[in-house]
């Protein structure tokens, strides 16, 4: 038997590693709605497509980076605050499929007025930074991978930040914690709800232009949210650091399933591995690995 190939072994790993950093910038968009309001919000995918649709457009039309970031920061500001006073705000205290439903559906609105805003057309998108590999200690790593993994772990680390220590971080903790005991202290949902949603899209405005320098903006974009949610299912719908830790595991296990059972079983593992181990995580560990378990009384 050969001799096995430690620095291959390491760079698949890393690899794998890198691509669940973007994973687990997907699914924090959902587990920022899911704390606060119990919405799974199936639309996270359609805002993360219009958000890159938008800055694409609008660099293709001659409008400078930073001008073209903060109008579309500003879209999606306007985007999270008009889905949640329009369409969630009257669903409230809903069953959770009316809920589910509503985002759903509203997927298809958002990919529509994008599609009537920007056209159907396929778009390349440079955020300027190559994509070619390094070597480190013998592992070539994805410069551009590095770039965007690193970028991700600062939102992360924003929002952890934010969450944490700020005003509105700390009533953001509280109406997740227990929504009826924070309204019994006087914090105000109708203002801490649309500041989620608003978090929401700025995460949203971060995935969709690392995917898109990724794999072209185009309308197959929005199904990156099908990645993330093995990433859920593994870390919990309701934690932050479960996000971070289900996507490096998701990332690294496709990796290395792909390439070290691939040869036995056939290629193409990478597109569904994620969701075996999702489902071997269900029967044995609902909650996730950081989910809270809910005790419901009837």
């Amino acid at each position: 038997m050969a001799d096995f190939d430690y620095l291959f072994f390491l760079e698949v790993l890393t690899g794998g590693l890198l691509s669940g950093v973007m994973y687990s910038l997907v699914a924090i968009g959902f587990v920022l709605i899911y704390k606060t309001s119990g919405v799974l919000n199936f639309a996270q995918g359609s805002i993360l497509l219009f958000a890159a649709l938008t800055f694409v457009s609008l660099t293709e039309k001659g409008v400078p980076f930073a001008l073209a970031l903060a109008v579309t920061f500003a879209a999606m500001v306007v985007i999270g605050v008009a889905v949640e006073r329009v369409v969630l705000r009257p669903l409230v205290n809903k069953p959770p499929i009316t809920l589910f439903m509503a985002t759903l559906g509203l997927s298809y609105v958002i990919e529509g007025a994008a599609q009537l805003l920007w056209g159907t057309q396929v778009h390349g998108l440079d955020l300027g930074i190559e994509d070619i590999p390094f070597e480190f200690h013998g592992i070539l790593i994805s410069t551009f991978d590095l770039f965007a993994s690193g970028v991700a772990a600062v939102m992360v680390a924003g929002l952890l930040l934010f969450f944490r220590y700020s005003r509105v971080g700390l009533s953001f903790r509280a109406v997740a914690d227990d929504q009826f005991a924070a309204l019994a202290v006087g914090l105000r949902l109708p203002r801490i709800w649309p500041t989620v949603w608003a978090a929401s899209g700025l995460v949203a405005l971060v995935a969709g232009l690392l995917w898109g320098a990724r794999s072209g903006v185009q309308f197959s974009l929005s199904l990156v949210v099908l990645k993330a949610l093995p990433v859920l299912v593994l870390g919990g719908f309701d934690s932050i650091a479960g996000a971070i830790v289900g996507g490096l595991i998701v990332g690294a296990s496709e990796k290395l399933a792909e390439v070290y059972l691939g040869a036995f079983i056939g290629g193409g593992i990478e597109g569904w591995f994620a969701y075996v181990l999702a489902l071997a995580f269900l029967l044995v560990r609902p909650s996730g690995l950081f989910g809270q378990n809910r005790v419901e009384r009837v």
